[in-house]
């Protein structure tokens, strides 16, 4: 609410006894209708803050909406925001990202920043500290104390995030399995693993946990490498070449890394020459796949393979054990 004008908190605001519970998108658009979506479902809102299937019933945001969105986004000071106006969000205390679109300015190619924005989506994140406890067994030795070299794989909105925060607060803790507790390096680009204000974590991320906030992964995993000897390096949404040299940096040092990265399955993610370089090289043991769950308000469903693509999690016999 404090990113909303009062025109627009006026209207959200009886969204509390309605739909926040289940609340993932706010998405609001210039002179189109407002829009949430929960679970599964897509609403629209009306002007006196009902929801509605009717998208002509709905409240349409002006340009003073819309203007005012940006302002409290960018704290009244566009040139402050300008690296985040390239790369089309931001991201807001507690972990919630903000995408913005609109008119793009290129400069040799590349897009320099973003103007005459219209359009917003507010992605809440929420902290859901169960969602590590069916996989994680799967992922370490606790014998030798070691944890799979581990990529997790969903499209977008599925608790990639989610899923990675809370298995480095297990992690840090220790583990049921007998796994011995851990440090943990997490480097948070986007600021959403941990949610860090004025660089302390919001969400729970265990006590053997540091976070660099707001830094490029490629540069913050060499820096954990150097500075913090972690055991475990967690990232989020990994893709490019530098990437991929951090993280063969981190195996030569003997430091397993956890990462995410968008797509439908292992097969999918092959598509991209860096990740199917990395894969290729045998840099990742496990696999986690993450889909839409079947009912709705549940999480999403998770796969666990081997690099032979062997599904693990449905074979109990490997339960606590690496192959």
């Amino acid at each position: 609410m404090p990113y909303m004008p009062s025109s627009l908190q006026r209207i959200l605001a009886t969204l509390a006894n309605t739909a926040e519970a289940e609340l993932q998108e706010i998405r609001i658009r210039e002179m189109r209708p407002l829009e949430i979506v929960r679970g599964s479902e897509y609403r629209f809102v009306t002007s006196d803050g009902e929801l509605t299937a009717e998208p002509e019933q709905a409240y349409r945001p002006t340009r003073q909406d819309c203007a005012g969105v940006l302002e409290l986004l960018t704290q009244h000071s566009l040139y402050t925001f300008e690296e985040e106006l390239r790369r089309g969000y931001i991201t807001i205390a507690g972990g919630h990202r903000v995408g913005l679109s609109g008119r793009t300015v290129v400069e040799q190619g590349r897009v320099k920043y973003l103007k005459e924005i219209s359009g917003f989506n507010f992605r809440l994140a929420r902290e859901w500290k169960s969602s590590g406890a069916r996989v994680l067994p799967y992922l370490i030795d606790a014998g030798v104390g070691r944890v799979a070299r581990t990529l997790v794989v969903s499209p977008p909105q599925q608790g990639k995030t989610t899923l990675v925060r809370d298995i480095a607060r297990r992690l840090s803790l220790g583990t049921e399995e007998g796994m011995p507790a851990l440090k943990v390096g997490i480097v948070d680009e986007r600021s959403e693993i941990a949610a860090c204000v004025k660089g302390v974590p919001r969400f729970d991320v265990g006590p053997r946990t540091d976070v660099l906030d707001a830094c490029p992964k490629a540069e913050g995993m060499m820096m954990m490498i150097r500075s913090m000897s972690p055991d475990v390096l967690v990232v989020d949404e990994i893709g490019r070449v530098e990437d991929a040299a951090a993280i063969h940096e981190a195996l030569h040092a003997g430091i397993s890394v956890i990462a995410t990265a968008h797509g439908r399955d292992v097969d999918d993610i092959r598509s991209r020459p860096i990740l199917r370089e990395l894969i290729g090289d045998g840099v990742f043991d496990r696999f986690v796949v993450l889909s839409r769950g079947k009912s709705r308000g549940a999480g999403p469903d998770a796969a666990v393979y081997d690099t032979l693509g062997q599904r693990l999690d449905d074979r109990l016999a490997l339960r606590g054990g690496l192959l």
